[in-house]
């Protein structure tokens, strides 16, 4: 399976969580193949509104997000 990674961001009422204000203004970065390609983009992204301490950009694994429950699998 893909290693497939999600970068976005936005602005957030509080930098220490990960409360999204406006779901409908959420910058999607892109899709990466891989992590290194993932936090490069996560990189340029933060650092273009790093004077801005509420936005805030995340990579998501979503390959993590695909696999299979085990618990599922073995008929849990």
């Amino acid at each position: 399976m893909s290693k497939l990674h999600l970068v976005f961001g936005g602005r957030v009422a509080d930098p220490r969580t990960l409360d999204f204000n406006d779901l409908e203004t959420i910058d999607i970065v892109g899709v990466f193949a891989d992590y290194a390609s993932a936090e490069k983009a996560w990189r340029g992204a933060a650092q273009r509104t790093v004077d801005d301490a509420e936005m805030k950009y995340v990579v998501v694994h979503l390959h993590r997000l695909l696999e299979p429950d085990p618990e599922l699998v073995r008929g849990g």
